[in-house]
């Protein structure tokens, strides 16, 4: 079995590359070529902690995949002082013609390399092509992959960053500003509406549990990706936003169980489940359009499916495998 470290998945998958990988995965959701079962969630009430079991099953071009995911988050870890991630995850990998276990990766870095490419496909086929301002809100490592996914496929001239936390967000700055795709002109909000007010491009990446920014900010032509609500008590977009914007989903069936962006609006009454005009997968597959004018507002919605692990994964064993990344162990 192979095992590879959290800096053997950052070598092993380069944002340009798992930004395709990850419409592969959703074109294979959409499709029906995978088996996807709702995540199961196991809370844990003295940590307010939950742990999440997330199998898939990909049939897609260039070979199945089969994986299982654990993810857990833990909100108190990083008050711990022991510089533990908030996120806590493994990928355990299976042959998809035997079941026989191949390997096990480090799923923190995975995930948030990941959900940040899976943004970045849905920014590439939403975004405007001129869009050249980003805002991130939330500075952890999700905010960071979020910006890394964005300029992977849109030429951002400018990057605004948002959190409760000035330090997380100068450190955030001192970090990314002038690496690869990023600008060197990236900044500290000292406000969201400062972070948003040019914004054509705004991810979010937080736990909040009220909307992160207004409504009446957004200028025409705006996209957001937001990848914070998981649970339907948290929620990270206004409900105006949601109701104005065509909304793009991972999956219909897991954000409709799972996030406040999408149900609280909809317990309000403002909308119903037709709103969703889409899944990224459809889009992928020419199956359905996607933006429709230049001044028209998009969403994107993931809560994460187990198909971008899978895919994830098998990208990362098969750069590994070029690269001589990783450490063979008997099972």
């Amino acid at each position: 079995m192979l095992i590879l470290t959290a800096e053997d998945v950052k070598k092993a998958l380069p944002m340009k590359e798992t930004i395709e990988a990850m419409k592969r995965a959703y074109a294979s959701l959409s499709d029906g070529k995978a088996e996807v079962p709702l995540r199961t969630r196991l809370r844990i009430p003295p940590q307010d902690g939950i742990s999440l079991f997330m199998p898939a099953y990909v049939q897609a071009e260039g070979g199945d995949a089969l994986a299982v995911k654990v993810v857990s988050l833990f909100p108190k870890n990083p008050e711990r002082g022991r510089s533990l991630a908030y996120i806590q995850a493994a990928v355990l990998v299976l042959d998809a013609e035997t079941g026989r276990t191949t390997a096990l990766l480090e799923g923190s870095a995975l995930t948030a390399i990941r959900t940040g490419a899976g943004s970045g496909a849905a920014i590439d086929l939403l975004a405007r092509p001129d869009s050249r301002v980003a805002a991130v809100f939330g500075a952890g490592a999700q905010g960071r992959t979020q910006l890394e996914a964005a300029c992977s496929v849109r030429k951002i001239e400018q990057a605004w960053v948002f959190d409760p936390s000035m330090e997380r967000a100068e450190a955030m700055v001192e970090e990314m500003a002038g690496k690869g795709s990023v600008p060197q002109n990236m900044r500290v909000a000292n406000s969201s509406d400062q972070a948003v007010h040019e914004a054509d491009i705004i991810c979010t990446a937080t736990t909040s549990s009220t909307p992160v920014f207004a409504d009446a900010d957004l200028k025409p032509g705006t996209h957001v990706s937001a990848i914070g609500s998981y649970t339907p008590e948290m929620q990270e977009v206004p409900a105006e936003t949601v109701a104005r914007a065509l909304v793009v989903v991972d999956s219909r069936s897991a954000t409709l169980a799972e996030t406040g962006d999408l149900l609280r609006p909809i317990q309000a009454g403002l909308f119903g489940e037709e709103h969703i005009y889409a899944e990224l997968g459809e889009i992928v597959l020419g199956h359905k359009a996607g933006r429709e004018s230049p001044g028209q507002i998009t969403f994107f919605k993931s809560v994460g499916v187990a198909v971008q692990d899978a895919m994830a994964a098998q990208l990362a064993l098969r750069n590994a495998q070029k690269l001589g990344l990783g450490r063979e162990v008997p099972f």
